[in-house]
């Protein structure tokens, strides 16, 4: 006498067939994904510059001393945020805003694709006197 339990095995081997493959998907996915540029849009008041962590939270922004804000955001390459003592003693190009007591509130790690996009402004006079195109994401002066 034919049992009902077949069926139900054929289900569960195509589950498990689809659980053993869920891995080898999301790798490929993760990988198209790291190859791919990743092109941020950044704030119009975002300046270039070049930071050094010396000792969180001091810091040398344009060999100039600086402080980071408090709840400063660091994000890397890939955007995801960096703590400040893990980038310590690195010289790194960056895109910074600033608070209201010009303290580093935003820092954003440059690709080399991001580095490439010319002219951006290194002082809040150049942003001033430029003008900046939020689609394309550059800055053309006046």
């Amino acid at each position: 006498m034919p049992r009902c339990v077949a069926p139900a095995r054929r289900g569960f081997s195509v589950l498990f067939a689809l659980l053993a493959l869920a891995p080898a998907m999301l790798a490929s996915i993760s990988s198209a994904h790291a190859q791919s540029p990743l092109l941020r849009p950044f704030p119009a008041t975002a300046l270039r510059g070049e930071l050094v962590v010396t000792q969180p939270p001091e810091i040398l922004l344009n060999q100039r001393p600086a402080r980071l804000a408090p709840g400063a955001r660091i994000r890397g390459i890939d955007n995801l945020l960096l703590l400040s003592g893990t980038v310590a003693g690195q010289r790194l190009v960056v895109h910074y805003t600033l608070d209201s007591l010009g303290q580093l509130l935003d820092v954003w790690v440059l690709s080399p694709a991001e580095m490439a996009r010319r002219p951006w402004p290194t002082t809040t006079e150049q942003a001033a006197n430029w003008v900046f195109n939020a689609d394309a994401q550059t800055w053309s002066p006046r």
